[in-house]
């Protein structure tokens, strides 16, 4: 009985084996758009929760004369999320204008929308196209470093938007409770 009982575990440790090696393999091949997405995902969150937190009367708001007022920091913010996604995807940017010109909050909040929801694809692709090479600003890189440096740049530009809500006397999205 006792070496049917060796006999059936081993069994079920040979059989669960490869399904568990596998599982792994594939944990390890989406390593890089797994380690990518969930940043994205914070930031577009902080991003979209500072622009609707940020009252109307406040979109031409700049600290100093020689920097973005902060509808056009938005609109940077939605224009370079265009360019980085279609960078990624291998495509032609589908931003219908210059989100950087809006003065109304709720086109600045739409336009910053669509740019997420555009971009949501390109955080979905499968690893084996993630690494796929593309050009960008002159340099050759990966789609994945592609949408890193988007990353980057959305929370570069939400460090700056934190700045502008303190100053404000709002509390930014990733310092709420």
């Amino acid at each position: 009985m006792r070496r049917l009982s060796v006999l059936a575990g081993a069994f079920i440790v040979l059989v669960a084996a490869p399904a568990r090696a596998q599982e792994m393999h594939a944990q390890h091949q989406n390593a890089g758009m797994a380690a990518v997405k969930p940043l994205y995902e914070n930031v577009k969150g902080w991003v979209l929760r500072s622009a609707e937190a940020m009252p109307a009367e406040h979109l031409g708001f700049r600290p100093v004369e020689s920097v973005r007022t902060w509808a056009q920091l938005l609109g940077h913010v939605a224009n370079a999320n265009f360019m980085f996604c279609a960078t990624a995807k291998g495509e032609r940017s589908p931003a219908t204008q210059n989100y950087e010109q809006v003065s109304s909050r709720e086109e600045l909040i739409r336009g910053l929308r669509a740019a997420f929801d555009y971009c949501d694809g390109a955080y979905a692709m499968e690893e084996a196209k993630a690494m796929e090479q593309v050009t960008l600003f002159g340099q050759t890189g990966s789609k994945l470093w592609v949408l890193m440096f988007n990353v980057a740049h959305d929370m570069e530009h939400y460090g700056n938007l934190v700045t502008y809500m303190r100053m404000k006397g709002i509390t930014p999205p990733s310092s709420q409770r």
